[in-house]
C-alpha cells in the first residue's frame, strides 16, 4: 500500500521515537518548512541525520515504533549512513539524508538549528540552501 502523504500528527510521533531513542538528526525540506509555520503540502518527510553507525541503529528503532517495516536493506543503509535513503512505505514517504546538497556538515547545520516544540528543524537558511542546491 502506498502512503497517502504526509501529516503533521506523523511528524510528532517521529520526533517523539527519535527523541526516545536520542536520535541526532533535524528535519529539512518542505516539511520542515511547514513545522515552522509556512503554508506548503509536502508528501514526504525529509529527516538530515547524523552519521554514525549507533545513530542509524537508533533511527532504526524509531522508524519501527512508529509502524515502518524497514527490509534488510534499507536497514543496512541507514546504519551504514548511506548517502540518500528512501523509504516508501507505511506509514508515510521518508527519506533520511546524511549528505544533503548544499549543507557542509550536520554539525554546522545542528549548530544553527531550532528547536520548536519537540521538533529539531533545521535553520530556514540551511534548507533553502539544500532545496537550491538539489
Amino acid at each position: 500500500m502506498t502512503p497517502s502523504g504526509f501529516q503533521s500528527e506523523q511528524a510528532v510521533q517521529l520526533a517523539r521515537a527519535f527523541d526516545e531513542e536520542k536520535v541526532d538528526y533535524l528535519f529539512i525540506g518542505k516539511g520542515a518548512a511547514i513545522l515552522l509555520g509556512f503554508p506548503f503540502v509536502t508528501q514526504d518527510l525529509d529527516v538530515f541525520a547524523d552519521r554514525t553507525p549507533e545513530n542509524g541503529r537508533r533511527i532504526v528503532r524509531a522508524l519501527k515504533k512508529v509502524g515502518f517495516a524497514l527490509g534488510a536493506e534499507v536497514e543496512r543503509a541507514i546504519i551504514a549512513g548511506k548517502d540518500f535513503v528512501q523509504i516508501k512505505t507505511e506509514p508515510f514517504d521518508l527519506d533520511v539524508i546524511f549528505a544533503p546538497d548544499g549543507i557542509a556538515s550536520f554539525a554546522e547545520a545542528k549548530s544553527r538549528a531550532i528547536v520548536v516544540e519537540r521538533f529539531h528543524i533545521a535553520n530556514l537558511r540551511d534548507i533553502i540552501a539544500s532545496k537550491r542546491a538539489s
